[in-house]
């Protein structure tokens, strides 16, 4: 076939490849090139996975351990607030191992006689109620019959209770929780067991603890470590004597009292009022005061009404009068910022925290404290609250008198 004058003689020179120029790669072999992984994307996801496990695995294991690290925490605090007592005999020549034995028996004895009398004050009210539970019956099924004319009689009314289905569901629940409690009970008592284990480490062994920590510090940081350790060592002891000072008073004044209306079990009231309404913050002076109100209701029931105005009286003079006179020395905090960190800490750690958040509060203060720089405050009137003389013009009854003196004269009648 001939060509034609459409078509183009091919040059065979161009057409020939040059060596001096690189070859092009084919499109899909640029293609393929561009989107291939990079070397280090495997190793970053690699990396990225295992960062994801080790965080679920730590978390795992914090909230498996939690209550193991709360018992710590009360522990160390409670070996802080030994710490004075078994430091000063100590220094006299005893073992500090058998100065904390000493201390801890003391706190076992005192314990174990409280719960003791507590106890055996609960099982004689109760089989006191069981004993008089028929005469309040008869008395309340009198009152009924005379104000609503009616015709009960103690029997029948307690057939009915006796076969009520409430009754029986109630059996039931309390026979199927058996078990809890007592599982309750062995944890209770395995906690207690821990606490006290790792409080008598931390208080034997603090020197040696110091040391093990200061050891991986540098100089400077080893002496405010020890400075922090006094500081919570003082505060946290301050705190616990001041509030069993505190403790004390109260359950003289409260036992004076109930000696006086002639309420029974007077000392072991007393020493529960004190107890528990100084070491319960916030809501402890209304649980301490509902037994003893509830014995002196079975007595008389003016007898509570009188424990319930006591127990107010005495505790406005407690906060304003005696609280800050026992603990202006050992936990200086504000009454809003105690409030304050009681609320976190029960928000944080339940009972526990509202327990020690007084002290760990009073402890970061003082410590903080140290590293603040004060200066002498200015002798301005605005800083004890009264206005600057001549800020802000005349106030409002300045300027009614004012008013009221250059008001015009009223005209005499003729």
């Amino acid at each position: 076939m001939a060509p034609t004058d459409d078509t183009e003689p091919v040059d065979r020179h161009a057409a020939s490849p040059d060596p001096s120029t690189p070859a092009r790669l084919p499109a899909t072999g640029a293609a393929g090139w561009g989107t291939r992984m990079p070397r280090w994307l495997p190793r970053a996801m690699v990396l990225a996975l295992a960062l994801v496990a080790a965080f679920q695995l730590g978390s795992w294991a914090f909230h498996q351990l939690t209550g193991l690290l709360i018992n710590i925490l009360i522990a160390f605090f409670l070996a802080l607030a030994i710490e004075p007592a078994v430091s000063r005999m100590s220094a006299r020549g005893m073992r500090r191992g058998f100065a904390t034995f000493l201390v801890f028996l003391g706190l076992t004895v005192a314990v174990a006689g409280f719960i003791t009398l507590l106890g055996s004050m609960l099982a004689g009210q109760i089989i006191k109620m069981i004993e008089g539970f028929p005469d309040y019956l008869d008395s309340l099924i009198n009152w009924v019959n005379h104000t609503f004319h009616t015709d009960l009689r103690r029997v029948d009314v307690q057939e009915g209770l006796l076969h009520s289905d409430w009754l029986r569901k109630y059996a039931q629940n309390s026979a199927a929780g058996v078990l809890d409690v007592s599982a309750q009970v062995l944890g209770g008592l395995f906690q207690l067991l821990t606490v006290g284990l790792f409080s008598f480490y931390f208080a034997a062994d603090g020197p040696r603890l110091r040391r093990a920590l200061c050891s991986v510090l540098p100089p400077a940081r080893q002496a405010e470590v020890l400075r922090a350790w006094e500081i919570a060592v003082d505060k946290t002891g301050g705190y616990l004597y001041s509030r069993g000072l505190m403790a004390l008073i109260s359950g003289a004044a409260h036992y004076i009292l109930l000696e006086a209306l002639g309420v029974p079990y007077a000392p072991v009231l007393g020493v529960w009022v004190g107890l528990v309404s100084q070491f319960i913050p916030t809501i402890g002076t209304y649980l301490a005061g509902a037994l003893p109100m509830l014995i002196a209701f079975t007595v008389n029931p003016w007898y509570a009404v009188w424990v319930l105005v006591f127990v107010v009286i005495y505790q406005q003079f407690e906060n304003y009068m005696l609280q800050p006179k026992l603990t202006s020395k050992t936990v200086d905090i504000h009454p809003a910022v105690a409030f304050g960190s009681v609320i976190v800490g029960t928000a944080l750690l339940g009972a526990v925290g509202a327990l020690i958040a007084i002290p760990a509060v009073a402890t970061l203060q003082a410590f903080l404290g140290a590293y603040v720089k004060r200066y002498d405050v200015t002798d301005d009137p605005r800083v004890h609250g009264h206005p600057r003389s001549g800020s802000g013009g005349p106030g409002p009854l300045t300027r009614v008198r004012r008013l009221w003196r250059q008001r015009p004269a009223p005209e005499e009648s003729s």
